[in-house]
């Protein structure tokens, strides 16, 4: 490939009076390139690796999965889950089915590091959810043994959360992360129930010997009992921590 050295053309332009750059703007191109020096373009190998990282680099949906940081805030989290889960401190028995405080490491690690980790903590905090369904089961257990109900919610409501953070840039931080945490927390319960609903309402009613009618009002009334403390136990912990390694990470920087 031949290029046409610029800069040369540009500096025989000006080496030209200004009566004659007029003239001089009609020259052929066949005339300038004489003029001008021919330049090979050939590319090395070295040069060919050089273009492909600086596309990496430019481009931002090119990029590693996790940081380093990430993986590290995954796997913290997620330990906390399984002990929570494997101590039985994450659940606390409110018939007919359990409450639980696992979904606050989902919240922590979506606010502190994006809805992917969240999603992944979400995942895992789900898949807890259907084994302890199936090693100490209760009167609910059957629904829970569905992935689209223990598991799918729990990938989900993490991601919420941060939306919800990101749609409200115009309240103060600790307010902000209240009602992102709160909001998530709602939107995993109101999943979670509304899953069982749709799903498992003849199910339930069959194993309860009640009208299905009745299936809806008794899943909004578990929803409510167990929801909202479970979204004010996820704020008063998620708040002061998510707050506090936020100030760590600034450190760092």
């Amino acid at each position: 490939m031949e290029l046409v050295n610029k800069r040369r053309v540009y500096f025989l332009f000006d080496l030209y009076p200004q009566g004659m750059r007029t003239e001089a703007m009609l020259m052929t191109t066949k005339e300038l390139n004489a003029e001008t020096v021919l330049v090979k373009a050939v590319e090395t190998e070295e040069n060919v690796k050089e273009k492909e990282n600086l596309k990496v680099k430019e481009n931002p949906y090119v990029k590693k999965r996790f940081s380093l940081r990430q993986l590290t805030v995954i796997g913290l989290l997620a330990a906390i889950n399984v002990a929570l889960g494997l101590s039985g401190w994450g659940f606390i028995p409110i018939p007919p089915i359990n409450a639980t405080i696992l979904h606050v490491p989902t919240l922590i690690g979506a606010l502190l590091e994006g809805p992917k980790v969240g999603m992944l903590v979400g995942f895992i905090f789900g898949v807890y959810s259907l084994l302890q369904n199936m090693m100490v089961p209760n009167v609910m257990s059957f629904a829970f043994l569905n992935p689209l109900v223990s598991v799918l919610p729990r990938m989900l409501f993490g991601p919420i959360a941060v939306a919800i953070y990101v749609a409200m840039p115009f309240l103060k931080m600790p307010i902000r992360l209240a009602v992102a945490t709160i909001g998530g927390a709602v939107a995993h319960t109101v999943m979670v129930m509304t899953t069982i609903y749709f799903l498992y309402a003849q199910t339930y009613a069959e194993t309860q010997h009640i009208a299905v009618s009745k299936v809806g009002t008794i899943l909004a009334t578990v929803g409510v009992v167990h929801g909202i403390p479970e979204a004010l136990v996820a704020a008063i912990i998620t708040v002061p921590v998510v707050m506090m390694v936020r100030k760590t990470y600034k450190k760092e920087k």
